[in-house]
């Protein structure tokens, strides 16, 4: 619908951005609002102020990283069958052009965090070493979708020292681990950069923390963080294998090659790592029952995917990655409804004072 009703000219511009498969943005999104509940103090909501400016950030970075992942792979896309119409590609856009957009999303972008504190824009600039070198990963390495998958979660820290004192940034590191692993089993969108992706996507996992909390020195936005990448290598591995037939043909590497029939092995470490993760992170932060009744239902959904999933076939790892976007959704449900059912240190101290004394 976003492509139908631009002008002409403007859609190959849109097209680069993906802002027709707006898939990419949740999950670069997604990890950042966890980070966000997750530091907001015990019986409040998330603030709209955050989730609306992380939110802005996603589609700004997403949009960006796919103009980058583009410049460099151009000669690539030109000979896989589903990148072969991609605009660079295609010649519907030049390099110039290209670069000259990728100059607005990221000065636009540079424009948004520096809206959060000191602390959180250095956390952010140093995602950007993560974001460039992404699509160089394939190139070298079997495991492309790591690099994405800590790149994709890293508002994890962001949002975390953003909203958290400075001595709690230890406690999102396992969500930050669990949804690096999630993303590299299924993200095929950046089939051969799985392990480069899963650092990238995951970066907001931190960038979240660090945006409430003011620093990372709790563990839980690290611990989620490392969670979060392995829910990256799980989504992205699935998603690499639409692609693998052509890989093979133009030599670029991924997870999907690497693993082969073995796949559904991986994905199960991938995602019994992320889970454990998220539930470390659930007890750093003192959370509450709905946070793990949605674990719970995280658990359920990645059995579901790695259990039916059909690595040869490309349309089903395409259904069961767009899946994960739900699954990001309901942790966040939970960790919301976590927090706001918590209550304060202060406030149990003063109950556990008052039952002493009478």
């Amino acid at each position: 619908m976003v492509m139908s009703a631009a002008p002409t000219a403007v859609q190959p511009y849109l097209q680069i951005m993906r802002l027709d498969k707006p898939i990419g943005t949740w999950l670069l999104y997604w990890p950042c609002t966890w980070s966000i509940a997750l530091a907001t103090p015990a019986g409040q909501l998330p603030s709209l102020y955050y989730l609306a400016l992380f939110g802005a950030g996603a589609v700004l970075m997403r949009s960006a990283g796919c103009v980058i992942n583009d410049l460099w792979d151009k000669e690539f896309d030109k000979k896989v069958e589903r990148t072969k119409m991609r605009p660079l590609a295609c010649g519907s856009l030049t390099e110039r052009q290209a670069v000259a957009l990728l100059t607005g999303l990221l000065s636009t972008s540079l424009a948004v965090l520096l809206q959060l504190n000191w602390f959180s824009v250095a956390v952010g600039s140093a995602s950007m070493f993560l974001v460039v070198g992404y699509p160089l990963a394939k190139r070298y390495t079997y495991w492309p979708q790591f690099v994405l998958g800590a790149t994709l979660n890293w508002g994890v820290l962001i949002a975390w020292a953003e909203m958290m004192p400075q001595d709690q940034f230890y406690t999102v590191l396992p969500l930050y681990v669990s949804t690096i692993l999630h993303t590299s089993s299924g993200l095929e969108e950046f089939r051969c950069e799985i392990v480069t992706g899963g650092l990238t996507f995951n970066w907001g996992a931190l960038l979240g923390w660090s945006a409430v909390q003011g620093s990372l020195s709790s563990a839980a936005p690290i611990v989620l963080y490392l969670a979060a990448l392995q829910w990256t290598l799980l989504y992205d591995t699935i998603y690499a294998h639409q692609d693998k037939t052509d890989d093979i043909m133009i030599g670029v590497k991924s997870t999907a090659l690497r693993f082969g029939e073995n796949t559904k092995k991986w994905l199960s470490g991938f995602g019994t790592a992320a889970v454990t993760g998220l539930g470390l992170t659930g007890y750093l932060a003192d959370q509450t029952w709905p946070y793990y009744l949605a674990l719970a239902g995280t658990s359920a959904h990645f059995a579901w995917q790695i259990r039916t999933v059909n690595i040869n076939d490309g349309q089903d790892c395409w259904r069961k990655f767009k899946s994960n976007q739900w699954m990001g959704a309901i942790l966040f449900a939970g960790i919301v409804a976590g927090t706001y059912l918590k209550k304060d240190k202060e406030e149990l101290h003063c109950e556990d004072r008052s039952k002493i004394h009478s």
